[in-house]
């Protein structure tokens, strides 16, 4: 890896706290994951693009607003900032899954959108970090690798969607990046 590589990330329970049938929509409710700030830092020194892909459908429920979200991105955004990391730009989709929505994971709207905001993103140099088998979908139908955060025994039972799991953001930092030998 190396910085003509774009790593793309699923928020909830990949960089932050997922609330178990509810939404984050305010940032009293934005909970960074253990590790995910220090994770990002280094993924920065190393991937050209960072860019987060986040299903919103809280949006859609009317359970939070356009303008709720953008005011927790930008607050995630300062907080990687401040940690000596860079998020490049992030999507997401507010429609409902009942939509099946070209913008909402599985479907690729929000990565054709970020080929094109950043015109050096090759998806055949990209990984796909995420939390969920619709992210690791979304990943395999843009070509790129994908990495699961989570239950080892999912990623064992969907070998064709997952190529690498691990536990946490930052595990898959310092075994991938900071000691690559053991990847």
């Amino acid at each position: 890896m190396d910085k003509s590589w774009t790593l793309f990330l699923d928020r909830d329970g990949v960089i932050n706290k997922r609330l178990p049938g509810a939404y984050v929509g305010s940032v009293q409710e934005f909970e960074f994951l253990n590790g995910s700030l220090e994770a990002i830092k280094i993924f920065s020194a190393v991937f050209g693009t960072i860019v987060v892909v986040t299903n919103q459908q809280g949006i859609g429920k009317g359970l939070m607003t356009g303008s709720d979200l953008e005011t927790v991105h930008n607050h995630m955004i300062q907080e990687v900032k401040n940690s000596g990391g860079r998020i490049d730009k992030v999507y997401h989709s507010p429609f409902l899954k009942s939509s099946n929505h070209f913008t909402r994971k599985p479907s690729v709207g929000m990565g054709l959108l970020a080929r094109k905001d950043f015109q050096l993103i090759k998806f055949k140099k990209s990984i796909m970090v995420g939390d969920s088998l619709s992210d690791m979908i979304f990943g395999k139908r843009l070509k790129m690798k994908t990495v699961f955060i989570g239950d080892p025994l999912i990623a064992k039972h969907n070998e064709n969607l997952i190529d690498f799991v691990f536990p946490d953001l930052l595990t898959f930092a310092r075994q991938t990046v900071l000691n690559p030998t053991n990847a």
